[in-house]
């Protein structure tokens, strides 16, 4: 039996024909599921009931249990038990424009960037595509809000999990579903190279951003192991033809750690190394950490880097800081739950 957020509209579309029955019943299920938000096939009046009996044959409404909710200012950290016991988190963050939510897509990470919590628990399986919808449908349903931005950004690399988060972004992204817009929604990698050129073949309007962390193949090889398998230039070559091809600018991400990655003589590499490039910069506040020993780089030092990218015509914003207190913001997710197991 299939868990039915996991289904894609023309999934649904196909099964309905194989079971002798309309297409547009497809069309009338995501309707309920998504649009009403039911959660039973006995709420759905307008299907025959010997299509339910079929339907509660091979498909059930299985939830994500939230085990905790930590809120701070504009911010609520979800802890969710799965099916087998694993657990995952999600983060809700209130902005001006809307409500963004961070999701995870694997239990565990196999990245082990060295400035990351989520690394530390080695990857144990992918999410189901139905666990990423799931975490945006309870948390809606928890906070009774409308989630209008969606950033992959969560434990796990979702370019690990290709297909599972390709299926889960077109649930979300039909506009008989959850209909949250493509350029609403973001894919973080550490810079999976094969799959960020699969990905510019797929015709996706999301955003794309690039874990980038380093100014140079050296220093990024010692923060993040995956520049070991996939040299920085052929990162930056594979960026470059993507941009090209899907005509949409690229996001950097760049965590600033004191001491390690945010002299001037960094920015200015950093500066060099994107020239020319369809891109922005977000500089992120390091969140420390009681397991590691990084430290956040001074705001003085964090504004002299910014400023060496203005004058040198890079886009750059200087990420605003969100959940530390409840060890919900960049980096820190699933450290505060093994802490206190």
């Amino acid at each position: 039996m299939e868990n039915i957020y996991g289904k894609k509209l023309t999934e649904l579309e196909d099964y309905f024909e194989k079971i002798g029955d309309k297409k547009f019943k497809a069309l009338q299920l995501y309707e309920w599921i998504y649009k009403k938000r039911i959660a039973s096939f006995d709420d759905m009046s307008n299907i025959k009931k010997e299509t339910l009996m079929t339907l509660k044959r091979d498909f059930n409404f299985d939830i994500l249990q939230i085990m905790s909710r930590l809120d701070d200012k504009d911010v609520h950290k979800y802890l969710f038990n799965l099916k087998d016991n694993n657990k995952i988190e999600a983060v809700l963050m209130k902005h001006d424009y809307g409500n963004s939510l961070c999701i995870s897509t694997q239990v565990g990470c196999n990245m082990g960037c060295s400035f990351c919590e989520s690394g530390r628990l080695k990857k144990v399986r992918n999410l189901e595509t139905y666990e990423m919808v799931l975490q945006i449908l309870e948390v809606e349903a928890d906070l009774k809000i409308r989630i209008s931005h969606v950033v992959l950004m969560g434990i796990g690399e979702p370019f690990d999990n290709y297909d599972n988060v390709l299926d889960f972004i077109k649930i979300i992204n039909n506009g008989r579903g959850i209909d949250i817009g493509a350029r609403h929604i973001t894919i973080s990698t550490c810079g999976v190279i094969p799959k960020i050129k699969k990905f510019m073949d797929e015709d996706m309007q999301v955003n794309l951003a690039i874990s980038l962390h380093a100014p140079n193949q050296e220093l990024r090889s010692k923060l993040m192991p995956i520049a070991q398998a996939y040299n920085l230039k052929d990162l930056i070559t594979i960026i470059k033809e993507y941009i090209n091809k899907t005509n949409r600018r690229v996001t950097f991400e760049y965590i600033m750690l004191k001491g390690i990655n945010d002299s001037e003589t960094n920015a200015i590499e950093l500066a060099k190394l994107l020239k020319g490039i369809n891109c922005y910069v977000n500089l992120i506040p390091y969140n420390e950490t009681s397991h590691i020993e990084y430290q956040k780089s001074s705001q003085e030092q964090i504004l002299k880097f910014y400023d060496i990218l203005k004058k040198n015509k890079i886009n750059v914003t200087i990420r605003r800081e969100f959940g530390s207190k409840v060890m919900a913001a960049c980096g820190q997710l699933r450290s505060l739950y093994k802490e206190e197991q």
